[in-house]
C-alpha cells in the first residue's frame, strides 16, 4: 500500500500491499515476508558464541524494519522499557545460555503478541503488556520466546519450509485475479506461521523452568494463557478475529497447553515455594499506568462502525451488521454471515490520471468498462466501476482526497439492492473531520486505580470508557473469573480516554 510522496500511508510507511492467499502460492522474484515468531534470519554468528544485537546482519535489519512497519513502530516508554529489560536480564541469567544478549523493543500495537529473532532482538506489543496483570505473567511470555530460540525451533521450521518450497506470495496493489482478491478481503492480516505441537509444548516447559529459576511465580504461564484465550473470545464475540496477528494465532491456548503449563509449574515449585515466587503485581501495574490501550488514533482507529483518521482528517462509517477492523494493510469491513465484505486502502494514482482511467487500468480483471461512472462524494472527485467473478461480484470506488487517492472495494456473493445500498451508504459517509473531532481524538489509556470501600466489579466497569462490553473486559484485563470480586485497596486496571 502506497501513500503519496513525502507523507506516511494510513498505516505507517508500507510500500507494498500484502495479500495472504489460501494455500502455498509463489511469485517469482518476490522476497520472503517472514515476520513470524522467532523468524529465521541468516546470520554469520556461530551458534556457540554470544549473540550481540548491536552487530546485525543486513537481513536481520530488514526484518527488524518490517516488524516495526507491521506493528506500528516502536512505543516509547522509558519506565516500561526499564521493567521489561530488567525482567529479560533475570530470565537470561537463569537460562542455559546466560551468555546471550537480548535487545527489547516495545511495539506500538494493540495486538497481543511477542516474538524474538535469533539475533537477540526481542519484541513485545503494548497490547500484550496491557493484558498481563503482573511481572510473572510477562516473564512467562518472554521466557517462552527465548525457549523457541534456545531450542532452535526457528531453524527447524526454516528447513521444513525450504523443503516444501513454500514462498510467501507478495503482490503489489490489488491482484489481477478477482477471485483471489475476494478471498483476501475478509481476512488480510498476515497469518502467523505455526510451530508444531511438540515445539510449543517444549517451549512451554523450557520457559516455565527459566521463569521459576529466575524466582518468578511459575504459574504465570497458565494464568496468562487463560487470559489470552479469554481476550480472544471477547474479541471474537463482537465479530472480530480474536487471534489474527496475535500470539494465539501461532500459540493456541488449548486446554492441553494450560494443563501442561500447570504441570510444568508444579515440577518447579512446591506450594510453599510458589508462595515465594514473585508476581510483582504492584511494581508491574505502576509501570503500565497510562499506557496507550488499543489502536493509536494518530494512525487511524475504529470506534464502533466508524473509522476515523485524525492525522489525515477524514472519517467514514459502515452500515449496521458490519464489523470494522483496522489491519496493517487496510481497513476491513465484514458483514455478519460473511456474504459481503469491504476493503478501504490508499493507492498511488498520478495527478494527471483520471480516476476512471485508473479503475480501468488493468489492476483488476473482468471489469465492466461500461459501468464506469465519474462521481462527486462529499465534494471530492471520485469514480466507480463494477467487476464480476465466478463467485464474487465487486463494486469499486476511487476517491481523491487532497494528494491521496483512497479506494473502497466491496465484494458480495450475490448482487442485490441491499448490497448496492450498503456500498453506496458507506462511500457517501466519507467526509472531512471537523477541527473539534480531530482535537477530541485522544488515545484510550490504561489507568491503574485503587479499589475503594464499596467498589464492586460492576461499579468499576462503569468507569471504563471507549470499549465495548466493559464488564467482561474489566474482568479479562484484571484476570478476574466470572464470580470473582475485588477487595478494598486492591490495584486494578480500567480503560479511560
Amino acid at each position: 500500500m502506497v501513500a503519496s510522496e513525502g507523507r506516511r500511508s494510513i498505516w505507517r510507511s508500507r510500500r507494498w500491499l500484502v495479500l495472504p492467499l489460501l494455500g502455498a502460492l509463489t511469485l517469482a522474484g518476490c522476497g520472503d515476508f517472514r515476520r513470524f515468531e522467532t523468524a529465521s534470519i541468516p546470520s554469520s554468528t556461530p551458534a556457540a558464541k554470544p549473540v550481540r544485537p548491536a552487530v546485525q546482519s543486513p537481513a536481520a535489519e530488514r526484518e527488524h524494519e518490517r516488524i516495526l512497519a507491521t506493528y506500528g513502530g516502536a512505543y516509547d516508554d522509558p519506565k516500561l522499557e526499564a521493567l521489561i529489560t530488567s525482567t529479560v536480564d533475570r530470565l537470561v541469567a537463569a537460562s542455559d545460555r546466560p551468555d546471550l544478549t537480548y535487545k527489547v523493543t516495545i511495539l506500538n500495537s494493540g495486538a497481543v503478541n511477542a516474538f524474538a529473532l535469533p539475533t537477540g532482538q526481542l519484541y513485545v506489543t503494548r497490547g500484550l503488556v496491557a493484558l498481563a496483570s503482573d511481572t510473572s505473567e510477562l516473564s512467562s511470555v518472554l521466557s517462552h520466546e527465548m525457549a523457541h530460540v534456545l531450542a532452535k525451533h526457528a531453524a527447524i521450521r526454516e528447513d521444513q519450509a525450504r523443503q516444501a518450497a513454500l514462498v510467501t506470495r507478495v503482490v503489489t496493489d490489488m491482484g489481477t485475479d478477482p477471485e483471489m482478491t475476494a478471498l483476501a478481503l475478509a481476512k488480510t492480516k498476515l497469518s502467523m506461521a505455526s510451530f508444531s505441537r511438540q515445539q510449543e509444548l517444549e517451549a512451554d516447559g523450557i520457559g516455565v523452568g527459566i521463569s521459576a529459576r529466575a524466582q518468578f511465580d511459575p504459574y504465570g504461564a497458565s494464568r496468562f494463557l487463560t487470559a489470552m484465550e479469554r481476550n480472544a473470545a471477547l474479541k471474537a464475540g463482537r465479530g472480530g478475529d480474536g487471534r489474527s496477528q496475535d500470539f494465539l494465532a501461532s500459540h493456541p491456548a488449548t486446554p492441553e497447553r494450560v494443563r501442561n503449563a500447570q504441570n510444568n509449574a508444579r515440577q518447579y515449585a512446591s506450594a510453599e515455594q510458589t508462595a515465594k515466587g514473585e508476581r510483582d503485581r504492584e511494581t508491574y501495574l505502576n509501570a503500565i499506568d497510562n499506557i496507550v490501550y488499543g489502536e493509536d488514533p494518530s494512525e487511524g482507529f475504529v470506534r464502533g462502525r466508524r473509522f476515523l483518521h485524525p492525522k489525515l482528517g477524514f472519517t467514514f462509517q459502515v452500515p449496521e451488521s458490519f464489523t470494522l477492523d483496522n489491519t496493517a494493510q487496510a481497513v476491513i469491513g465484514v458483514r455478519e454471515g460473511g456474504n459481503q465484505a469491504m476493503r478501504f486502502d490508499v493507492v498511488r494514482v498520478p495527478a494527471e490520471q483520471s480516476l476512471g482511467d485508473y479503475l480501468n487500468s488493468g489492476w483488476m480483471e473482468n471489469v465492466d468498462r461500461s459501468s464506469t461512472e465519474e462521481l462527486s462524494i462529499s465534494g471530492f472527485p471520485a469514480a466507480s466501476v463494477s467487476a464480476r467473478g465466478d463467485q464474487w461480484q465487486f463494486k469499486v470506488y476511487a476517491l481523491r482526497f487532497g494528494s491521496d487517492v483512497y479506494r473502497f472495494i466491496f465484494a458480495t456473493r450475490q448482487k442485490s439492492a441491499e448490497s448496492d445500498r450498503n456500498s453506496r451508504d458507506t462511500v457517501n459517509s466519507f467526509r472531512r473531520l471537523t477541527l473539534d473531532e480531530i482535537q477530541a481524538a485522544r488515545p484510550l489509556r490504561i489507568k491503574v486505580i485503587t479499589v475503594q470501600p464499596g467498589d464492586t466489579v460492576e461499579s468499576l466497569s462503569h468507569r471504563m470508557a471507549g470499549v465495548d462490553r466493559p464488564l467482561e473486559r474489566f474482568r479479562v484485563l484484571n484476570g478476574l473469573e466470572a464470580n470473582a470480586t475485588v477487595k478494598a485497596r486492591d490495584l486494578v486496571k480500567i480503560v479511560v480516554d
